[in-house]
């Protein structure tokens, strides 16, 4: 099935507002309309199977461009608008692509000078033709390449993860279920649609026929705090640092009532155990859902169930519908006793297809049907999973194998702390040390020194886990998802 049916199949024929506020609001009859206009052109002007970039922010343009395009038998290629050139040109290489889809706004950037044809406006089919017989969705191949969507490799090039159309249905329906999601659901959107989990809040609202509300600038809390009152949002998603700076930044989160409020999600990164019991803490009511994915599964692998939240805080909880989840060694063995490290592997419909031009990488991630992230983690009696760190975050003190998120998790425990990174800096003779970034929340606050710092993880963490360096900052590095940029300072 081609993933647009799938998502506008029933809901595509209602006259409901699929996008309110934000000065453009949308029905999903318009949606449904508007897009297979443009698939149609789409079609009938480049053929299909090419690759096509899009650059907006989340838009009823983006909206419109991004369905037209997988409709069309294409391939979606949505990028971070703010893409460096030397990386655009890296990715358009790649790609082999020549046509993009530009929002108006940025319209006078010569970045774009490289495509061959750039659409700042949506082109319509003047006769009104709409694309429904496009493709005959029962011969549809839903194998075929729904998108591409770039994240960082090792190497510091960008990878082409490359998702099926199939796989975005089968985490679409994973997520709707574990969710419990409804026509009735209002998302609070501030995650990019560039990224994974922000399209699987796009996908699932989509499919349910909820309304979405955009705000494209987190960082005014006021406005995001009176956007979940206003519209009645039932929903918030963020990554760590959201739910850090609204619990240590904000003034009035904490106290604010949020009656319609229903749940929150949290992935994009461990948020640490200090900040989800201070939000339980706090608000009750909201139910709070930590989860775990990869852009190498669309994007969700795991879940933890609200109601084992407390009990087993700090997991990543268990397999979402639809996955297996398993533990190696690094022989590639299985790990079948509870409380044992390994490597987290994962199998189901909603994995990628590979890497675009990267068969090696493809080969060493891939293996048997199973994805193998590169996390680290252990199985509780329970069959809960507790991720301990990512296999390349491990650092080494004077022979000693320590993980960055132990410590972090100790320091953020601390009244006015922020957030916490932890990193590996050259050392004479250990060969690595530990440097703590300490993002507080006040920089006046003469109880946030180093010497407090060491003294307070002098209590808590054996002698070798102790930082020895320890940067202060009242300002979290963040890309624009929201995820924390590495430090440059890393080994």
């Amino acid at each position: 099935m081609n993933v647009y049916n799938y998502l506008l199949g029933e809901s595509g024929f209602l006259y409901k507002k699929v996008l309110l506020g934000n000065k453009e609001e949308l029905s999903y009859n318009e949606l449904n309309c508007e897009s297979l206009r443009l698939a149609r052109y789409i079609r009938e002007t480049y053929g299909e199977n090419n690759n096509i970039i899009l650059v907006a922010p989340n838009s009823i343009y983006f909206m419109v461009a991004y369905l037209a395009i997988m409709k069309s038998g294409n391939v979606c290629v949505p990028l971070n608008p703010s893409v460096e050139e030397k990386n655009l040109k890296f990715m358009v290489d790649l790609c082999d692509a020549k046509i993009a889809f530009v929002s108006p706004a940025m319209s006078g950037d010569p970045r774009w000078e490289m495509l061959e044809k750039v659409y700042h406006e949506l082109p319509e089919k003047k006769n009104g033709k709409e694309a429904q017989n496009i493709f005959d969705d029962e011969a549809f191949d839903g194998d075929r390449l729904a998108e591409i969507i770039f994240t960082s490799g090792s190497t510091g090039e960008p990878k082409g993860v490359m998702i099926t159309h199939k796989n975005i249905i089968a985490n679409t329906e994973s997520i709707i279920e574990y969710l419990k999601l409804s026509a009735d659901d209002v998302i609070h959107i501030v995650l990019p649609f560039y990224y994974c989990y922000g399209l699987s809040l796009l996908h699932t609202h989509l499919k349910v026929g909820g309304s979405m509300v955009f705000n494209n600038n987190f960082m005014f809390l006021g406005a995001v705090i009176n956007d979940l009152k206003k519209y009645k949002c039932t929903g918030f998603a963020g990554v760590p640092s959201h739910f850090q700076v609204l619990l240590r930044k904000s003034k009035s989160f904490k106290s604010e009532s949020f009656p319609d409020l229903r749940y929150v999600t949290q992935a994009g990164g461990k948020l640490h155990k200090a900040f989800i019991q201070e939000f339980i803490d706090n608000q009750p009511d909201i139910t709070f859902y930590v989860m775990y994915g990869q852009t190498e599964a669309t994007a969700r692998l795991s879940y933890l169930p609200p109601e084992r939240l407390v009990e087993k805080l700090g997991s990543l909880g268990k397999a979402i519908p639809g996955v297996e989840l398993e533990l190696i060694d690094e022989k590639g063995e299985p790990v079948l006793e509870s409380e044992v490290v390994g490597q987290l592997i994962a199998r189901g419909d909603n994995i990628m297809k590979g890497y675009l031009g990267d068969k090696v990488d493809t080969e060493v991630t891939l293996k048997d049907g199973w994805l193998h992230t590169g996390d680290l983690a252990y199985r509780d009696e329970d069959g809960f999973f507790f991720h301990t760190a990512r296999q390349k975050e491990i650092i080494k003190v004077g022979g000693r194998r320590i993980s960055p998120k132990e410590i972090e998790e100790v320091i953020v425990t601390i009244p006015g702390v922020v957030d916490c990174s932890i990193s590996a800096i050259y050392d004479e003779i250990l060969g690595e040390a530990l440097k703590a970034e300490v993002v507080v929340a006040d920089m006046n606050d003469n109880s946030l020194d180093e010497l407090s710092m060491k003294k307070f993880c002098g209590e808590k963490l054996a002698l070798e886990k102790i930082p020895q360096v320890f940067e202060f900052s009242s300002r979290m590095r963040v890309a624009a998802t929201g995820k924390k940029t590495k430090s440059l300072n890393s080994v």
